[in-house]
């Protein structure tokens, strides 16, 4: 034989013995628990992955073909394995502030708030802004904190701290002073600075009128806003998200998403919904399409707009149907006149954005959904995804219309139980008819709506698996023997875990990536502690997330200590 020959045989061995190593897997899971969300193959006991995509989902006897010498085999012992999480509403920045600042969370009375507020404010320079969040609504008296409780707790210095639903804010003398408002000061559109009987500011402002304080605050550096989201990041992957929906971003924020993406430093999917301002027109439509263009990367999405329809009930802000029984012949105001949503939904429609809007009341739900079905009318769909967030009372006219239009109902399944919120501030406002109403999850998923689930934190514990076990038993996680709220609205496990994985996915645009564990979809998995099909569902919330991965590679946890430990 010629040495041309053989060399030519020599090189087809080698590359025939590359290929055959090519056709291996990196890593294959086995003897899992694995719920893929994907309907032609819906459990499996393996799962094996190349290059960071899923090339094989099925038992374990068929993952042998995928195994070579350099693959990395990792026995799960009947651990679940799932799609990663996907937070469809979600404000990370603000959550990684609030680590690291005078976080009230952790504070369930009003003395415990009370003294960690002076903990803070003493552990400051002398004169520095106090700020800080988290303050629950239910412990003050009509959810309205007084400036002069405040002032003893920070004498020297201006204090800022947000409610932990966001659409509060508890401020001392000092802060109103440096910002100006007095007695003669008036209402902002769209917001209510909370008067005494003398009609002097009380120190709890709602909603817009909360900017007229923050304005005064010191805005964050570039450097400090990109520590904050990769703080809040790091804390998502724990608890096992892969992907989330930024609620609510401007400028600043959509520039620290594309900062940390480009230097690989983000580790999650983002679908980023730009702020729409209710003080500007429609021109501002042309700056979004033009910041969807300039700040889209390898994984960040800026393809939707966020429109605050209401309020909140608590404040008596969301937009009702029906005025509330606590306040004569006053529903709520929405923070958009109906023509002008109508003619703000349009033109998003028209430049193909997905439309995410925060409504509360049934009123604004009403609204919306009526803005929605006038957009999309004689129009095809194509990507875009439009979303009701929160959806704390829909009327029941309105349940179906979220499956015939197509719009996501993207709730909040951790505020689904009866807490201080609900019993003290929320039932006496309704009444017994409309509060059959709260939350109707279950509603809208046997009327054929999809569901997507987010967890609003830092409004809300960021833990999906404590959002699934409520949507399932609708009671206190912390008290599983307690009363419940409307259980009727209660949904099963494979439901839930859908709208939290696949139902995310479709919301956020990127289900043909992510979402369900398919051959073919990016290896974005988590793996919990313990087989989820076999818990109470009041034990999920304490289920033990060890490893979450994006794209085949861990970003939290280790493959090591899932790996047998050997015999000594």
């Amino acid at each position: 034989m010629r040495p041309s020959t053989l060399l030519l045989l020599a090189t087809a061995l080698a590359c025939s013995a590359c290929q055959s190593r090519a056709q291996f897997a990196d890593l294959v899971f086995t003897g899992g628990k694995v719920i893929t969300m994907d309907s032609a193959n819906a459990t499996a006991q393996a799962v094996a992955i190349r290059a960071g995509r899923i090339v094989y989902v099925g038992t374990d006897a068929g993952a042998d073909q995928w195994i070579g010498t350099a693959t990395r085999v990792i026995p799960l012992g009947g651990r679940t394995v799932l799609p990663g999480f996907e937070d469809a509403h979600v404000h990370p920045i603000g959550a990684g502030f609030n680590m690291a600042g005078c976080d009230l969370t952790e504070y369930p009375t009003r003395p415990a708030v009370l003294a960690r507020v002076r903990t803070c404010a003493d552990s400051l320079p002398a004169g520095e802004w106090l700020v800080g969040s988290n303050w629950a609504l239910p412990l003050f008296p009509e959810a309205n904190p007084q400036r002069e409780w405040l002032d003893s707790l920070t004498p020297g210095r201006p204090a800022f701290l947000r409610a932990a639903d966001g659409h509060s804010a508890w401020v001392n003398t000092e802060a109103l002073a440096r910002a100006g408002i007095t007695a003669k000061t008036p209402d902002p559109i769209n917001g209510r600075i909370e008067r005494n009987q003398k009609g002097e500011p009380t120190g709890t402002l709602r909603e817009s009128a909360i900017d007229l304080v923050q304005s005064q605050i010191t805005e964050p550096t570039p450097e400090q806003r990109r520590t904050a989201l990769k703080r809040a990041v790091v804390e998502l992957n724990r608890v096992g998200v892969t992907a989330f929906h930024e609620a609510s971003a401007g400028r600043a924020d959509l520039e620290a998403y594309r900062e940390l993406d480009q230097r690989g430093e983000l580790t999650a999917r983002v679908l980023v919904s730009m702020l729409a301002e209710p003080t500007l027109g429609l021109e501002q439509v042309d700056s979004l399409v033009a910041w969807r263009k300039e700040f889209q990367g390898p994984h960040v999405f800026p393809m939707a707009v966020k429109i605050f329809a209401d309020g909140v009930i608590e404040a008596r802000t969301a937009a009702m149907l029906a005025p509330y029984l606590d306040k004569q012949d006053d529903a709520g105001t929405p923070n958009w006149p109906a023509a002008r949503l109508d003619s703000l939904v349009a033109k998003l429609v028209d430049n193909d954005f997905s439309v995410h809007v925060h409504a509360i009341g049934d009123g604004a739900v009403r609204m919306t959904l009526d803005a929605m079905e006038a957009a999309e009318r004689g129009k095809t769909r194509g990507t875009r995804r439009h979303q009701i967030a929160h959806l704390e009372v829909i009327d029941s006219a309105d349940v179906p219309r979220f499956a015939s239009l197509g719009v996501i109902a993207n709730f909040q399944a951790l505020w689904g139980f009866p807490d201080s919120y609900i019993r003290d501030l929320t039932l006496p406002a309704l009444g017994p008819e409309r509060s059959r109403w709260l939350y109707p999850i279950g509603s809208v998923a046997k009327a054929g709506g999809r569901l997507a689930f987010g967890s609003d934190w830092p409004v809300s514990s960021p833990m999906p698996l404590l959002a699934i076990q409520v949507a399932m038993t609708r009671q206190d996680p912390a008290d599983p023997a307690g009363a419940t709220l409307l259980p009727e609205q209660a949904i099963d496990l494979q439901t839930a875990l859908r709208a939290y994985t696949l139902g995310s996915a479709y919301a956020l645009g990127i289900e043909s990536e992510t979402g369900s564990l398919t051959v073919g979809k990016a290896a974005d998995l988590v793996v919990l502690a313990e087989d989820i099909g076999r818990v109470s569902p009041t034990h999920l919330g304490k289920v033990l997330v060890q490893l979450t991965m994006l794209e085949g590679r861990p970003v939290y946890g280790d493959l090591a200590t899932l790996e047998p430990k050997p015999a000594p």
